[in-house]
C-alpha cells in the first residue's frame, strides 16, 4: 500500500465526516454538496483498490490476503450503503448516518495499513 495516499484518503473521508456533522448541528439533511462530498471519497477509495490491485499483481502481499480484501471491500461499501440508508428518510438524523459512515473509512484504512504492513514486518 501507498501509505501516503491511505492518509490523504482517510484525512478527505474526516473532512467530509466533519461537515456531516455540522450540517447535523445545522438540522440539515443530506444536500448535494455533501453527497458529492461522499462521492469524491468514494472514487479516492477506487483509486485505492486500482493501487492496491496493481501492488498484489506486482507481487506485494498483505500479512493476511483475506482480511486485507474483507476491509478494501468494506471501505468500498460503507459510503454507498450510508448514502442509500441517508436517502431513504432525509433527515437530520440521515446526515448523522452519513457522517458516521465517513469515520468508518480511516479505521478501515487504518486496519488495511496495518494489514498490509504484517507482510513486511
Amino acid at each position: 500500500m501507498i501509505t501516503g495516499y491511505a492518509l490523504a484518503v482517510a484525512f478527505c473521508a474526516a473532512a467530509v465526516a466533519v461537515w456531516a456533522f455540522v450540517q447535523v448541528a445545522l438540522n440539515r439533511p443530506p444536500e448535494k454538496p455533501l453527497l458529492l462530498g461522499l462521492a469524491t471519497v468514494e472514487v479516492l477509495l477506487v483509486v485505492q483498490v486500482v493501487i492496491a490491485v496493481a501492488l498484489l499483481i506486482g507481487g506485494e502481499r498483505p500479512g493476511s490476503m483475506v482480511t486485507f480484501v474483507a476491509y478494501l471491500a468494506g471501505s468500498l461499501l460503507v459510503l454507498p450503503l450510508g448514502t442509500v440508508w441517508a436517502l431513504a428518510e432525509r433527515t437530520r438524523s440521515s446526515t448523522a448516518v452519513l457522517g458516521i459512515a465517513c469515520l468508518t473509512v480511516p479505521v478501515l484504512i487504518l486496519r488495511m495499513t496495518e494489514v498490509w504492513g504484517g507482510a513486511n514486518a
